[in-house]
C-alpha cells in the first residue's frame, strides 16, 4: 500500500488527524482576505466581457503574414475601440471588436482589407447585436440563480438546513474568487466562462456532499454518548475524507491545467482560456471551501443548539472527572514510591531455632556382627 493510502487509512480510523475545526478562525480570515481582494479587483478593473455579452463583430482572415500585434493596431484604428486578436492554427487571425454597431462592420472590414492587403471577400465577419448579448447575459444569471435555489432545496431535504446554508456560502465563496481572478488577470468572459462556472460548482458540491454524508453518518445518536463533541466528530469527518478529496481534485486539475497552461499559454489557443481558467480556479477554490469553510461553518451552527451545548458540557465534565481520577491515582503511586523502607528489621527466626545438624549414623558398617559361625 502506498504511503498516501496508508495515511488515508489512518485518517479514516482516527489514528492521526489535523485540527481543521479548531483552527477555523484562521481559515475564515484567509477566505475573507481573498474574497475582499477579488471584490476590489472586480470593482476597480471590472470584467472583460466578450462580444456575446456586449455585442460587436468578429473578423476572421485567411492565412496572412501580418502579425497579431500589427493587426490589433489596424483594427483599433479602423473601429475606434479596443480589439482582441488571436492567431489561428490555419495561419489566419481572429479579430474581435466589441461595442460597435453592426452597421459599421462593413467599413471596418474594408479598412482591414486595405491595411492587411487581403481581399475583402476573403474576410469573414460575424456580427452580434447588443440586445442579443444582453439576453445571453440575463439568461446566464437566471441559470445560475436557479442552480443555487435547487442546490439549497436538495441539501435541506437530504441533510438539514444548516448544511444547505454552509454549502451556499461555500458556493458564493467559490464564484466570487473565480470572477475576481478573471477581473484581475483580464481574461475575456464568454459563454464558455459561464459553462466553466456551472461545472466547478458541481465539483465543489461533490466534495462538500462527501464530507456532509460522512458527518451525517457519524453523528447518528450523538446525544447518547459522552466521548465526542459535534465539532470533534466534524473534524474526524474531514480527516476521514481528506485523501479522497485531494485525489479527486488533483485528477480533475491535471487535464484542466493542460488546457490552460499548455493549450492556452504555450500553444497560443487563447479561446481555451475562457473555460479553462474558470475550471482551474474554481476546482481549487471548491476543494478549499468544502474542507475549510463549509464543514467548520456547519459545526459553528450546530454548536449553538441547546442540545449540542449540553452535550459539550457533559463531554467536558466527563473528561475533567477522568483527568482528576488519573491525577489522584498518580499521586497515590508517587506516595507509595516515596515511603521509607525498614532496612534494620530483625530476623524473626529465634535463636537456636534453626535446623540442627545431625551426625550421620553408621549402622555398624565395617564392624563384625558379633556372631560366630
Amino acid at each position: 500500500m502506498s504511503k498516501l493510502g496508508t495515511l488515508g487509512a489512518k485518517l479514516y480510523r482516527g489514528e492521526v488527524g489535523y485540527d481543521f475545526i479548531g483552527k477555523r478562525k484562521i481559515w475564515y480570515g484567509v477566505s475573507i482576505l481573498i474574497t475582499i481582494t477579488a471584490i476590489l479587483g472586480l470593482a476597480v478593473r471590472g470584467l472583460n466581457m466578450g462580444i456575446e455579452f456586449e455585442g460587436g463583430a468578429v473578423f476572421t482572415t485567411p492565412k496572412t503574414s501580418v502579425s497579431a500585434a500589427q493587426a490589433e493596431k489596424y483594427a483599433e484604428n479602423a473601429s475606434g475601440h479596443d480589439a482582441i486578436v488571436q492567431e489561428l492554427g490555419t495561419g489566419g487571425l481572429r479579430i474581435q471588436v466589441a461595442g460597435i454597431d453592426t452597421g459599421k462592420s462593413d467599413q471596418i472590414k474594408a479598412e482591414l482589407s486595405k491595411d492587411m492587403d487581403i481581399k475583402a471577400d476573403d474576410i469573414n465577419a460575424d456580427l452580434v447585436g447588443p440586445s442579443w448579448g444582453e439576453t445571453i447575459a440575463n439568461k446566464a444569471w437566471q441559470g445560475l440563480a436557479i442552480f443555487m435555489v435547487l442546490v439549497v432545496i436538495y441539501l435541506a431535504i437530504a441533510f438539514e438546513w444548516r448544511m444547505a446554508v454552509a454549502a451556499l456560502v461555500a458556493l458564493i465563496h467559490d464564484i466570487t474568487i473565480t470572477v475576481g481572478i478573471y477581473a484581475l488577470v483580464g481574461f475575456e468572459v464568454t459563454p464558455g466562462t459561464v459553462i466553466g462556472l456551472l461545472t466547478i460548482l458541481g465539483y465543489s458540491l461533490y466534495d462538500t456532499v462527501v464530507v456532509f454524508d460522512s458527518l451525517k453518518e457519524q453523528t447518528k445518536g450523538i446525544e447518547k454518548q459522552t466521548r465526542w463533541t459535534y465539532s470533534e466528530i466534524a473534524n474526524r469527518s474531514i480527516n476521514g475524507t481528506l485523501v479522497r478529496s485531494i485525489n479527486t481534485t488533483v485528477v480533475a486539475l491535471l487535464p484542466v491545467a493542460g488546457l490552460l497552461f499548455i493549450g492556452g499559454g504555450f500553444l497560443g489557443a487563447g479561446m481555451l482560456n475562457d473555460i479553462s481558467l474558470s475550471l482551474f480556479v474554481g476546482l481549487a477554490a471548491g476543494a478549499y471551501s468544502s474542507i475549510f469553510i463549509a464543514t467548520p461553518l456547519v459545526a459553528d451552527l450546530k454548536e449553538r443548539e441547546p442540545k449540542m451545548k449540553a452535550l459539550k458540557k457533559r463531554v467536558l465534565a466527563k473528561r475533567a472527572a477522568t483527568a482528576a481520577k488519573a491525577e489522584t491515582a498518580a499521586a497515590v503511586v508517587g506516595q507509595q514510591a516515596e515511603a521509607p523502607q525498614d532496612d534494620d528489621h530483625e530476623d524473626a527466626t529465634p535463636a537456636g531455632a534453626g535446623p540442627r545438624t545431625q551426625p550421620a549414623r553408621n549402622r555398624g558398617r565395617g564392624r563384625p556382627s558379633g556372631k560366630r559361625r
